[in-house]
């Protein structure tokens, strides 16, 4: 299973942009995925996550109201729409695939630099 994230870049505050991250690799079963993001000299921490086959989603709450996740069934895509972007959101974002539950990830993308500037 490979998952290739995409989409990230150098903002200004208050910009948006889409993370997208594609998986290939054959077929496999999806409980869900998610989205985390590492700050400079920060530990991994848990953004959004989506369930796969209902959409429904959960957020942290640093991120409510500014960032929305997404899929796309037929394309194997989850998407991280991210608004009112903060220099605190600068990080690198990794997105993850959950096969069973959500009590632990199964499989890391590569990560999406993103950095906001004030």
């Amino acid at each position: 299973v490979q998952l290739q994230a995409s989409g990230g870049g150098l903002v200004q505050a208050g910009d948006s942009l889409r993370l997208s991250c594609a998986a290939s690799g054959g077929t496999f079963s999806k409980y869900g995925m998610g989205w985390f993001r590492q700050a400079p000299g920060k530990e991994r921490e848990f953004v959004a996550r989506i369930h796969w086959s209902s959409g429904n989603t959960y957020y942290q709450d640093s991120v409510k109201g500014r960032f929305t996740i997404s899929r796309d069934n037929a394309k194997n895509t989850v998407y991280l729409q991210v608004n009112s972007l903060k220099p605190e959101d600068t990080a690198v974002y990794y997105c993850a695939v959950y096969r069973t539950n959500w009590y632990g990830v199964d499989y890391w993308g590569q990560g999406t630099q993103v950095t906001v500037s004030s």
